[in-house]
């Protein structure tokens, strides 16, 4: 596929050497030389320098050909603009990265698209929603529903008394009836896709597909117990923290941090059932006399990882049973995880989730990128005559690095043995590897 990526920063620099991994042709605009000469020394990408709001390096970019324009910068007009022109100019599908709510709402985002935007993108206000349904969910460090609910991709990591330590990872007998499948297991900063014969360990982070009646179940297999949250302390008075408070703040009792005394003004008149302090969170004794040892949640927020992941570390050991931090820093994130943060949040991996499946040539229904992990978990409608429909699972030669963890048919929802025939129009929640995710859909197309 041949796609347009416009603003190097972050966001696009991340796409940029994930979808160049991927086998797709990558040309990226962008204003600053250096930045795209740093990029190009990383990842197997065109780089043109340039305004992507003139219609000059839109057409030196060839976006006329292109399969997929993004627009990422950081000046949220440009991208509307860049977007909408790289449509006009032939660009089959456009997406532009916006930073107002209010452009969401149902009757803007069809002016949008009457203007040629395929897709709106809200980094924030994703890592919001990822933050809100984690915290339904605080046994887990990373939660997505597929299908409608009917499955769920839970990820936790085992502790000592868990109950699944030493034992077999089933799915690989031929007559089996399971309420879940353990599709990877993080170990050690490697990710393994487990075979027959594997067994679990202490430590390991488990990625298990569950029917949606038995996500209960499967959380309490961690050995962790999950935790009722009445009162959660919010740091950082940023777009993300913004969302989370808006959200809870009727049904949650919630302290917003943040340093700077005429944002917390602000957001004090935004969020009347909010409680503002103008504080600086890197202060310790601060931030006990604000009550942090007596919070259920702790979520750091501010702009700079180093902050979110000290603060963490901070509440963690105050006995904060659940602690979520932002970690933007891509090297960052196995430190954030080994000292013991029980969740992180990445905007960059999240949008990468939304955008992916614009890539994915079969029909893929969603994509979750994960955190901390190089892997995928998609979900597929099953097409007429496809490979998956022909012959068992265990007997259908998927890739090494591809496991099917459940199927949805119709109201019927089975977790995936190696015994389980799959049919036509079902739907497939995969987990994959990268090398293997070009050769998945395959299999389903």
């Amino acid at each position: 596929m041949r796609i347009v990526i416009s603003g190097v920063e972050e966001m696009g620099n991340h796409l940029a050497k994930m979808l160049s991994g991927n086998g797709h042709d990558i040309t990226i605009i962008d204003q600053d030389p250096k930045l795209l000469a740093e990029l190009g020394s990383f990842a197997d990408v065109i780089t043109i320098e340039g305004d992507a709001t003139t219609f000059a390096t839109l057409r030196k970019a060839a976006v006329r050909k292109c399969d997929l324009f993004i627009a990422v910068d950081s000046i949220e007009n440009d991208n509307i603009l860049s977007a909408m022109m790289a449509k006009q100019l032939g660009a089959k599908k456009s997406i532009a990265r916006i930073d107002n709510n209010e452009y969401l709402e149902p009757n803007n985002k069809e002016m949008f698209i009457n203007m040629g935007i395929d897709y709106l993108l809200y980094p924030e206000k994703l890592a919001a929603e990822e933050v809100i349904n984690l915290l339904g969910h605080t046994a887990t460090t990373e939660f997505v529903d597929f299908s409608g609910g009917k499955l769920s991709l839970v990820v936790f990591r085992l502790e000592p008394n868990s109950s699944l330590v030493g034992g077999p990872i089933a799915g690989f007998e031929e007559e089996q009836t399971l309420n879940y499948r353990t599709v990877a297991i993080m170990r050690d900063g490697v990710t393994i896709i487990p075979k027959r014969g594997d067994s679990y360990m202490i430590g390991d982070m488990v990625y298990a597909i569950a029917r949606h009646d038995s996500v209960g179940t499967v959380m309490e297999l961690s050995g962790k117990s999950g935790v009722k949250v009445n009162n959660m302390m919010i740091l950082g008075g940023s777009r993300i923290g913004v969302q989370i408070a808006q959200a809870l703040q009727d049904d949650v009792n919630i302290k917003l941090i943040d340093y700077n005394a005429d944002k917390a003004y602000r957001l004090a008149e935004m969020l009347d059932r909010t409680l503002i302090i103008h504080q600086d969170g890197r202060d310790t004794d601060a931030m006990m006399e604000e009550g942090l040892a007596n919070m259920d949640a702790f979520i750091a927020v501010t702009g700079r990882s180093e902050t979110n992941i000290l603060t963490a570390m901070l509440a963690k050991r105050m006995g904060v049973k659940r602690v979520i931090a932002e970690v933007e820093n891509m090297n960052y994130i196995n430190i954030a995880d080994s000292v013991g943060v029980d969740t992180i949040i990445n905007k960059k991996i999240v949008t990468a989730s939304n955008i992916f499946r614009f890539t994915m040539s079969t029909d893929v229904l969603a994509i979750k990128c994960l955190t901390g992990s190089d892997a995928e978990v998609l979900e597929f409608i099953v097409k007429p005559n496809s490979p998956a429909t022909k012959t068992t699972i265990g007997q259908m030669g998927l890739p090494e690095d591809v496991i099917i963890g459940g199927i949805v048919r119709g109201d019927r929802v089975f977790i995936a043995t190696s015994s389980m025939q799959i049919n036509a129009y079902d739907r497939v929640v995969v987990f994959a590897m990268p090398s293997a995710i070009a050769d998945t859909g395959y299999y389903f197309n």
